[in-house]
């Protein structure tokens, strides 16, 4: 039976191309020798000046930047944009003539009979190219296999109970990749895959690229992951592991927040695909069948013209003062998490708990401030992790408190942005404690809003030379860790270093925290969202350059896809023409490799079979061939299996030792010294 990687190689040796559609832009390239296309590839026609052509970039990820809402009086819906989503942020970072599409699904459910007349008015009105999923394949896409397996198996737990996230399941990986399928499929609708560049973000679409390369081989093509990459024991677990490794290949570039994510990624390439990676000019590539895919290591930022806004707004002022009145006194300790296991809500209350165990003298002076966001999944875990942190807090408070004093405040609901930003402002210190995250920019905002705006100062009562002070309290184990050098970092599982630092940062002098809020401010101010999305789609451009520069050709089939990428004077080895020119040469020389030629690499039994002596049986009796063995092993094995032909040249150790027929001695290859 042929091996998967035989029969690639099988689809290769036909030289079929992959299906480039015809586009009204550029003249297809011509075909002029079988598996070669000419250097004609249009753009020096002289059919006429061509069409003006708008830099395109399309963003595809799973949620659309809108909220949606139906209309009371007239029961259609209505659409707005979702101002504080990262996807409309980044637009920032490119030029104005720069049209953006957004490709993804909606936060609601649309009936079939006004799906298209939705999609025409959000194409209309919003460039957003929506991906109706039918519920039963949502719910198992999105709820299933990317919160219960993907989703922990990143965040390193694995399913080893049933308490610790579901194991593998089929069905819920078909509805992964049909999801990924609905989702390409939007995007070929709307691609000019000469012109366009293509950005896929986030972890639910890790096999689209496949799709998009497999049908346009050329595409300019980038992917973003803004989750954690486990280390290489950990991604070895997971069943389709293959599968995702090469989804994400098909990218031309690959962004992670962190070194560490992207050494994780590398190390799962090298250990179980086999790849190697190098530094090119300062840029980690991969090469993959002879493309090189680029890797690029660069944390997100925050908005910084939306944040400032929010901060003028009256009712962020207005709640500013009634947190200033509530807390008059006390010193806030803010964190803001979402509902998730991962989040060490509860590992940061234990530390509270403690810091109040361990100086009597702050109860009533210090009060943690617990923001919960809605959980963005569902489970027996989320349900469990928001039991622990109500006992939990209620435990500190009975024990603690007092009749005017609460020492921690869980705030459990929908909090709008301008109450997030008030906390923030209040707030002397912020503590960020999860236990495994992707970027988290809570601090970013935290620092944002400490720095304030001339609005918030007059309303806070600060003059406008005044120092700005802050303090961070930042798990190791999340992405913007790195990037903050000011921050006191913590390992979020050690109670006692944890408490210690809530100490320290509430207690620092006032001139080594000015110093600290200085050095941050200065690097979130200038490595915002704009930074990082130009800064990526630049990238993107550079590791596109040599597209046309090569001959492309698909190989594999399903998810195992790929394109191997060869010079422009690679000419196919065509069958028909070695047969031609075997039969006309008088003298041939035919050197075979033996382990993975002669005999599998999968083989047991390592000694030729009765067919392969044949076969090289028929080739040694012409006597216009020389036949040689090329192996690494040595001589006395391949004496005792090639015993029957007399004819046959070996070359045992690499080519150390050779002998051109069975009658002959071998002869050594050994370096030859003179004596001067």
């Amino acid at each position: 039976m042929a091996s998967r990687s035989r029969v690639n190689f099988l689809d290769l040796a036909s030289g079929d191309l992959l299906d480039v559609p015809h586009t009204p832009r550029v003249l297809p390239r011509v075909m002029t020798v079988p598996g070669i296309i000419s250097d004609l590839d249009g753009y020096g026609s002289n059919d006429g000046d061509s069409d003006v052509c708008v830099e395109r970039k399309i963003i595809v990820a799973n949620m659309l930047p809108l909220h949606a809402k139906r209309d009371a009086e007239t029961d259609k819906w209505c659409f707005s944009l979702d101002e504080d989503s990262l996807l409309l942020q980044l637009k920032d970072g490119f030029s104005p003539e720069t049209e953006v599409l957004y490709v993804g699904s909606l936060k609601i459910e649309i009936d079939a009979n006004e799906q298209e007349e939705v999609a025409q008015k959000l194409l209309e009105n919003f460039n957003c190219v929506p991906t109706f999923l039918p519920q039963d394949l949502q719910k198992k896409f999105y709820l299933g296999f990317c919160k219960q397996q993907l989703w922990p198996l990143f965040h390193y737990m694995l399913p080893m109970c049933p308490d610790h996230g579901d194991r593998f399941d089929r069905l819920l990986w078909q509805a992964y990749v049909s999801a990924n399928k609905i989702f390409a499929d939007k995007v070929m609708e709307i691609i000019n895959f000469e012109d366009d560049s293509v950005w896929v973000h986030d972890y639910h679409l890790m096999v689209l690229p496949t799709f998009l390369r497999k049908r346009y081989n050329r595409v300019k093509l980038g992917f973003f992951l803004h989750s954690p990459f486990p280390s290489s024991e950990i991604y070895r677990t997971l069943t389709v592991r293959d599968e995702i490794l090469r989804g994400l290949l098909n990218c031309d570039l690959i962004g992670f927040h962190t070194f560490d994510y992207a050494r994780h990624f590398l190390s799962c390439c090298s250990r179980m695909l086999g790849l190697d990676y190098e530094s090119k000019r300062g840029h980690i590539g991969l090469d993959y069948s002879g493309r090189t895919v680029y890797i690029k290591i660069l944390p997100v930022g925050v908005h910084m013209g939306r944040l400032e806004s929010v901060l003028n707004l009256p009712s962020t002022s207005s709640k500013i003062k009634e947190i200033q009145e509530q807390f008059k006194g006390k010193k806030v300790i803010i964190g803001i998490d979402d509902m998730d296991i991962f989040k060490g809500i509860s590992l940061k209350l234990l530390a509270m708990e403690q810091l109040l165990q361990q100086r009597p003298e702050l109860q009533g002076k210090i009060v943690l401030v617990q923001i919960v966001n809605p959980a963005r999944g569902s489970g027996k875990d989320v349900l469990e992790a928001k039991r622990e942190t109500y006992l939990t807090a209620k435990r500190i408070n009975e024990v603690y408190g007092s009749p005017n004093y609460e020492p921690v405040v869980i705030i459990d609901r929908h909090v709008p942005r301008f109450e997030k930003s008030a906390y923030y402002a209040v707030a002397e210190c912020c503590i960020v404690n999860a236990v495994r995250d992707g970027m988290n920019l809570v601090p970013y905002k935290y620092i944002v809003c400490r720095q304030g705006t001339a609005c918030m100062d007059e309303t806070m009562g600060i003059k406008s030379d005044s120092p700005r002070t802050s303090m961070l309290v930042v798990s190791e184990f999340i992405g913007c860790s790195p990037s903050l050098s000011g921050a006191i970092r913590v390992n979020p599982w050690d109670i006692d270093a944890v408490a210690d630092a809530l100490e320290t940062a509430i207690t620092m002098r006032g001139s080594e925290q000015q110093m600290r809020h200085e050095k941050h401010y200065r690097y979130v101010s200038s490595h915002d969202v704009a930074y990082w999305a130009r800064s990526f789609m630049q990238d993107l451009e550079r590791a596109c350059r040599d597209h046309y520069s090569k001959r492309c050709w698909g190989v594999g089939l399903g998810l195992g896809f790929r394109v191997v990428s060869l010079s422009p004077g690679f000419r196919k080895l065509s069958i028909d023409h070695i047969v031609s020119a075997y039969k006309r040469t008088n003298r041939r020389a035919i050197f075979l490799d033996y382990d993975g030629t002669v005999v599998p690499h999968s083989s047991i039994i390592k000694s030729p079979s009765p067919e392969v002596i044949s076969v090289l049986n028929v080739l040694c009796k012409d006597p216009k061939n020389t036949v040689f063995i090329v192996s690494g092993r040595g001589r006395s094995s391949l004496s005792e299996w090639f015993v029957p032909l007399e004819k046959l040249g070996i070359a045992a150790e690499h080519g150390y030792f050779l002998r051109y027929v069975s009658t002959e001695l071998w002869t050594s290859s050994r370096p030859l010294f003179y004596r001067i």
